[in-house]
């Protein structure tokens, strides 16, 4: 059995790349050391705390229930250590922290890019990944594969925190040719089209459905797809009619029309964390740098 004060800190920073890339071999590419390496990171693991940690199934590397536990563990233990690593004397310019923001389309179309670039001059040494949240955000914040979550997310549990960063409303993206593209559109009309109804993989339902539903009403889909990507594509040279955030319409727009969703819910975006990284000089100065970056006003 492994003496329980021989693990360091490498051995448990193996674990959560291991968990987070199910695979040993990923890992090791990822954390560029040998596989071999890893493997013995994992198995001096084992032995402390008398678990397999990963097991194989069906061709897959699948953590146990007792590795999830650890991997939380691991993920708080790293993240108040480059804390209190960091300190007051944080320097963006010279951190060499990794930092993964989870989000899904709507942020990778918008802000992301603006949000890379930024850090990127900011602190040009800080390893970024941008992971898709996948309606399981704050899961992935809790287990510690992301640092933040970005998008229209409500606070689920006292232990996160979050910021607004600007309220989106909905527009209805038509061909030019649409028999109502050029007129302001009442509910009855709007409620008649033939809707694309964006389902966001079974994840998540659209503010301004809830919204119909309240009024007592409903639409009935022409067509249903997993995410807005490529939605203007659909609705070129069709009758078609989605019903995306204001600010997604207009980036796809350009040779379409966009018109007033005459049902009025917003898309409130929020940047979401855990309160492990509440304290964290670096996540403090991300938070701002982000909210600096996209709280632009919508046109």
């Amino acid at each position: 059995m492994t003496d329980p004060h021989q693990l360091d800190f490498r051995a448990f920073h193996f674990l959560t790349v291991v968990h987070r890339e199910r695979s040993f071999s990923q890992a090791a590419e990822v954390l560029g050391v040998s596989q071999s390496m890893v493997s013995y990171a994992i198995e001096k693991l084992r032995q402390v705390f008398d678990d397999p940690l990963f097991v194989r199934e069906a061709g897959s590397t699948l953590p146990t229930p007792r590795c999830e536990e650890l991997v939380s563990y691991a993920s708080g233990l790293l993240s108040d250590f480059e804390a209190i690593r960091a300190g007051k004397d944080f320097d963006p310019a010279t951190t060499t922290a990794r930092f993964t923001i989870a989000c899904n389309y709507y942020e990778r179309s918008l802000m992301i890019p603006a949000v890379i670039a930024t850090l990127r001059k900011q602190a040009p040494l800080l390893h970024l990944e941008v992971i898709d949240a996948a309606g399981g955000g704050h899961t992935r914040l809790l287990e510690g594969d992301a640092d933040l979550l970005i998008g229209p997310y409500r606070r689920q549990d006292v232990s996160f925190y979050e910021r607004m960063l600007f309220i989106d409303r909905y527009a209805c993206l038509m061909d030019p040719g649409h028999p109502s593209a050029n007129q302001v559109l009442t509910l009855e009309e709007y409620l008649a089209f033939e809707h694309i109804l964006i389902t966001y993989g079974g994840h998540w339902i659209s503010p301004y459905i809830h919204e119909i539903e309240s009024m007592g009403h409903q639409i009935t889909p022409a067509l249903r797809v997993p995410s807005p990507a490529g939605i203007d594509r659909l609705v070129t040279g069709s009758n078609l009619v989605a019903t995306v955030p204001r600010r997604l319409a207009l980036n796809h727009g350009a040779q379409l029309r966009v018109l007033d969703c005459p049902v009025g819910a917003p898309v409130e975006v929020k940047m979401v964390w855990s309160g492990r990284n509440h304290h964290s000089a670096l996540h403090k100065w991300v938070r701002d740098l982000i909210s600096r970056t996209v709280a632009q006003p919508a046109r």
